[in-house]
């Protein structure tokens, strides 16, 4: 579609505003080199008039971040003589996207009213730096923002992502227990949360007051099951996959979790079965053959290898690392009874 619009674009003479806003997008959408120097080139050509709209210069600012060229973003942002709301939220989120969060706290700093949008991305670049100057801020903006942005459930996700990456997981509960309406978005936050702080229980407890988790959260809980590697853990995860959803398998990610918690908790036969229903990958393989190496089955491993060659699946390093160990062993059982 951001062809299309593109290629629409040029057969235009005079384009209007909201045309030019399109093909901003439209570039941002790509955000590839030609892109880039299509957005450059609007720009030159653009009637000076516009530049006075924020929603164009928005516009052109997230085309110019997407498209990695932050100097030429910070000219035109710079350059703006009345700069928008809108044009600090596009600016922030920029930063963040090129992985310069302390950037996107500076322009935080500068503004006098936040608006959520802009609350939401200095939270999420604390989360990022995961500091303890991040955690101070983290706190200090929350006493600040206004009261009723409490009621935004993606703040309150973004300030427990970053509690927990910042290490507060106690300031973390306090927030998230104080909150009056909790959505799945909350939970999954503090799940990850506490996986991150080494907490693999609390983040089965919390899922176990969830009624109807969302596929994220069922992803969490799997990697959670994966960490603890037990029996209890095993049981836990057979009993949630017998009241999963049936579309919920389409998402090959869920599964990949599913299959990693069935390996990692010693059930490779579960594991086996959920293969073959699987669209098969390099890492479902590695994570398939890892566990048939921990139950000391070694046909099994070298079956699945050569099952993986003639699917034309091309092995990466971990697959070599799992046959290496694979032949040690052979190795070491061979020396022992000669």
């Amino acid at each position: 579609m951001p062809n299309q619009a593109i290629d629409l674009f040029y057969k235009i003479e005079n384009p209007d505003k909201i045309i030019i806003m399109f093909v901003f997008n439209a570039c941002a959408s790509l955000g590839t080199s030609e892109a880039l120097d299509l957005t450059k080139k609007t720009l030159e050509k653009m009637p000076k008039t516009f530049y006075s709209d924020s929603y164009i210069l928005c516009s052109v600012l997230d085309a110019l971040m997407k498209c990695g060229d932050v100097k030429y973003a910070e000219s035109i942002y710079k350059s703006s003589t009345t700069k928008a709301l809108p044009m600090y939220g596009a600016m922030m989120k920029g930063y963040l996207e090129n992985n310069d969060p302390k950037k996107t706290i500076e322009l935080f700093k500068q503004i006098t009213n936040p608006s959520e949008v802009v609350f939401n991305l200095c939270f999420n670049a604390c989360a990022s730096l995961g500091t303890s100057e991040a955690l101070d801020l983290t706190k200090k903006t929350l006493e600040k923002m206004p009261k009723t942005f409490y009621s935004d459930s993606y703040i309150l996700c973004s300030v427990l992502d970053a509690l927990m990456k910042c290490g507060d997981v106690k300031y973390a509960e306090s927030i998230y227990n104080s909150s009056t309406t909790k959505a799945l978005p909350m939970y999954g936050a503090m799940m990850k949360g506490y996986i991150k702080n080494n907490c693999p229980g609390k983040a089965i407890n919390l899922f176990k007051q969830i009624e109807n988790p969302s596929e994220v959260n069922l992803i969490v809980f799997f990697n959670v099951c994966a960490q603890l590697r037990t029996q209890e853990a095993l049981s836990l995860v057979k009993q949630t996959v017998k009241k999963m959803r049936k579309s919920y398998y389409l998402n090959s990610r869920l599964l990949t979790s599913l299959l990693d918690a069935f390996i990692k908790c010693g059930d490779s036969s579960s594991g086996e079965i959920l293969f073959s229903k699987m669209k098969k990958s390099v890492e479902n393989y590695g994570n398939l053959m890892s566990g048939f190496n921990k139950e000391n089955n070694p046909e099994k491993t070298l079956d699945l290898f050569n099952k993986m060659k003639n699917d034309g699946i091309q092995a990466n390093v971990v697959i070599y690392l799992v046959l290496l160990k694979l032949y040690q062993e052979l190795v070491i059982i061979l020396y022992r009874n000669p």
